[in-house]
């Protein structure tokens, strides 16, 4: 079993939740969410916003405070090979409580279809909150383009 090393990213203004699955293993590794240089996250995320691209911890942290995003992953602990979501088992969910009991989330987006099912199946029967499944972000999700995921990421995350 391994246990999410990462802490939730949130703070009292967040009205958007982001949910991963769980960190690969270059994020555990580097200890922040989306660390592997492949994945389009934190490229997509500053475009949808048009804002710089945030380049070290602390400026992730801040940009995502400043759009009013909370960040995490849907699970806790688990087994898993590697970083591949498809071997993931054996799941123990994060509590969402302490983010939902905090800030005024108002839409929750899962980053993928893993982290959408891994949602729907642990998470969304004690939440109740519907989430919107975006398109993974993962460099293996090669049918979607950078320019295509921003277009989808921005209907969801500004409402356009």
């Amino acid at each position: 079993m391994i246990s999410h090393p990462i802490s939730p990213v949130f703070n009292s203004e967040s009205e958007i939740l982001i949910l991963g699955s769980f960190p690969s293993v270059k994020s555990r590794e580097l200890g922040f969410f989306y660390g592997h240089k492949q994945n389009r996250f934190w490229r997509m995320l500053s475009l949808v916003f048009e804002d710089p691209l945030p380049e070290t911890i602390d400026e992730k942290k801040e940009f995502l405070l400043k759009h009013k995003i909370a960040l995490w992953d849907v699970i806790a602990q688990c087994e898993i090979t590697g970083s591949s979501d498809s071997s993931i088992k054996n799941v123990t969910v994060n509590d969402f409580d302490v983010i939902l009991n905090t800030a005024d989330i108002r839409r929750i987006c899962t980053n993928g279809q893993k982290a959408h099912s891994l949602y729907k199946k642990y998470a969304f029967p004690k939440t109740k909150t519907e989430d919107i499944c975006l398109p993974s972000t993962s460099p293996a999700n090669a049918a979607w383009s950078l320019d295509d995921l921003v277009s989808e990421w921005k209907k969801a995350l500004l409402n356009e």
